[in-house]
């Protein structure tokens, strides 16, 4: 189950490759390399079932012989494990039967035959007694998941996982089980969740079928920039080893987070240019890469303003290195938004800051929800009174 060090699970490197196929950034000489390579894993593998499903969505073009091929392997192999099973429930023990139902789910599992793997690892999970073995086949079902990106088996999963580690489980499947987590949250935009698991995971990360290490490292920092504050960001980010170690192996990312933290804001915003290709490119990523433009983008705003009480524009767009026009129309739609507390004083030219007092906020909600209290109790009163 595990993956070896450094070695992704196959079947997570083909969905990325597809997913490259459909998108415009990525020009067609490099399409047709990738459409070659998932034509030849997939014969390679046998996966008929996948191959017809991407026939029929027009990714990949028919094959009629290559097909009735994996049909007939596929029908050949299926033959053979079900007379293991049938030897196994005949002449062996639980374990041998356990083992060659499993072996009939990661067959499934190979060939992208989804339906098919799910109710097999099922039928594979009604075999099974220990806590620990049946943790491995949630993570099957995760990695089937993550392949369709199937959100909801994955939320699903991961919270039968947890029950499972109530009733027992070790600490390794426990620390695995953090970064299918961190990776769940950060594909449905919880990216605070996501930094907090991640951060948690790094000196214990083991999960290569997910990602490489590198990979891990990457979302670690792009999360935890626009969750944490400065004093977090430096402690458990900036100045952490085993991110110090590999960051320098991921273009831009360096320069993107140590800008940001030392307030080189026109380095960061070259730097930020070059990430966002990664980011628009990353199958998890790219749903949110709009929203993520923003929110670094309010982050860094924001971190600049809260050293001024008022600054010109001129001066905030020479530090980022952009036009006053375009600051102007940037701040003015955060400011709109609610995601900056400023004004701009368009005659003058200047920025001025409002930030908002911490106690006079809670006091505005404290008396705010006191009223929606009572309106509550009044409405419950007259029901009562009826």
């Amino acid at each position: 189950m595990e993956g070896e060090e450094g070695v992704q699970q196959p079947q997570l490197v083909l969905a990325n490759k597809l997913f490259l196929l459909t998108q415009n950034d990525v020009d067609d000489i490099e399409k047709v390399r990738l459409r070659d390579e998932v034509f030849n894993f997939i014969i390679t593998n046998d996966m008929a079932p996948l191959y017809e499903t991407l026939v029929a969505s027009k990714v990949l073009n028919l094959d009629q012989t290559a097909l009735d091929a994996m049909r007939a392997k596929n029908d050949d192999e299926l033959k053979k494990l079900e007379e293991k099973i049938a030897d196994a429930e005949e002449n062996l023990g639980e374990s041998e039967v356990r083992e060659a139902h499993l072996a009939k789910s990661l067959f499934y599992v190979r060939i992208g035959d989804k339906e098919k793997a799910l109710e097999q690892l099922k039928v594979t999970e009604s075999k099974t007694v220990a806590v620990g073995q049946k943790m491995d086949l949630v993570f099957y079902t995760l990695l089937i998941g993550f392949f369709h990106l199937d959100f909801d088996l994955i939320d699903k999963s991961i919270d039968k996982a947890k029950k499972l580690f109530e009733e027992g489980g070790d600490w390794e499947r426990k620390n695995r089980l953090k970064v299918y987590e961190g990776l769940y949250c950060m594909s449905t935009r919880n990216f605070k969740k996501a930094a907090d698991l991640f951060l948690d995971s790094i000196s214990t990360f083991t999960t290569y079928e997910l990602f490489p290490y590198d990979t891990f490292i990457f979302y670690t920092v792009v999360t935890s920039i626009i969750s944490l504050d400065r004093v977090s960001l430096k402690q458990k980010v900036v100045d952490a080893p085993e991110i110090l170690t590999v960051i320098g192996k991921i273009p831009y990312l360096s320069d993107f987070m140590n800008s940001l933290y030392d307030c080189q804001y026109k380095s960061f915003f070259t730097a930020f240019a070059g990430l966002t290709e990664h980011i628009k490119l990353d199958r998890y990523l790219h749903p949110h890469f709009r929203y993520y433009m923003r929110e670094i983008r309010t982050v860094v705003y924001a971190q600049f303003l809260e050293s001024y009480k008022s600054v010109t524009i001129e001066a905030m767009a020479k530090a980022f290195g952009v036009t006053v026009d375009f600051i102007d129309l940037e701040l003015s739609r955060f400011i709109a938004a609610g995601k900056l507390h400023c004004k701009i004083d368009k005659v003058a030219g200047v920025l001025e800051t409002n930030r908002p007092d911490a106690k006079n906020a809670l006091y505005q909600s404290t008396i705010k929800q006191g009223d929606f209290l009572l309106n509550r109790i009044q409405k419950l009163s007259r029901v009562i009174d009826l």
